[in-house]
């Protein structure tokens, strides 16, 4: 986790911002709820803002931060966000004023240390520090096992190292804080088939594949899932479990 990670959502931010599921609203009332303020929350590495948002929501002030300028390019306005580019392991935040700091699907390209290090001096007292990863989606039957097929055997090799990591719901990250137990929550979309395409084409296993050329095995994977879709306009379910590490500064 010390090297240079390379940033794969540095393009294609119009498409992450189309496509990416948001996460449900009850997440980020909880976290206002157990911070010991809501004056100011600090959203990591956050892409176009999704999450900046459902904060804003719930606090004065959000500053969202993230490395890549196309994907605030594509961020989502809200009256109480602001965004800025920047990383994980120098926080461009005054001492002690957040009193919320989240990273959500984003804490696995992180240099650990040197951003606890910054979270530790940006926090108030009694701040929340607050990793939140989703896993493996879950399609309805006759769908979902192609999809872990292609998930798991065929673009699984074009995963970054870091995929693990949410593939383990962080379980396995160094996570030095007082810790505790948010309630289980989930993402649930009503996605027909070309949204859920979108979604994939959205992953950086997808960008590093079609790199290497494995266009066709890509394009069987949408054969495939849409002739097992049916109509491609009909909604259907898909489900994501969400996982948080959430811990006390």
């Amino acid at each position: 986790m010390t090297r240079e990670a390379h940033n794969w959502f540095e393009q294609g931010g119009e498409a992450y911002a189309r496509y990416r599921p948001t996460y449900p609203d009850e997440l980020a009332r909880h976290l206002a709820q157990v911070s010991p303020d809501t004056r100011m929350a600090l959203d990591v590495g956050c892409g176009n803002g999704q999450f900046s948002c459902q904060l804003g929501d719930h606090f004065d002030a959000v500053l969202g931060l993230d490395p890549s300028a196309d994907q605030l390019a594509h961020a989502v306005p809200h009256a109480r966000v602001r965004y800025r580019v920047g990383s994980a392991e120098n926080l461009d935040v005054a001492d002690h004023s957040a009193s919320l700091v989240t990273a959500a699907q984003a804490a696995h390209w992180f240099d650990l240390p040197r951003f606890y290090e910054e979270v530790r001096r940006v926090c108030v007292p009694g701040a929340k520090l607050a990793l939140i990863s989703y896993g493996v989606a879950q399609l309805e039957a006759g769908l979902n096992e192609r999809f872990l097929e292609f998930y798991r055997e065929e673009i699984g090799p074009y995963w970054p190292p870091e995929r693990k990591l949410v593939d383990s719901g962080y379980a396995q990250l160094a996570f030095p804080f007082r810790e505790l137990s948010p309630p289980r929550q989930q993402l649930r979309r009503e996605w027909d088939a070309h949204a859920f395409l979108g979604y994939v084409s959205t992953w950086s296993a997808t960008q590093r594949a079609r790199a290497a050329g494995k266009e066709e095995m890509l394009a069987a994977f949408s054969r495939d899932l849409l002739a097992s879709w049916g109509d491609p306009n009909r909604a259907r379910t898909i489900l994501w479990p969400i996982n948080i590490r959430l811990g006390e500064v």
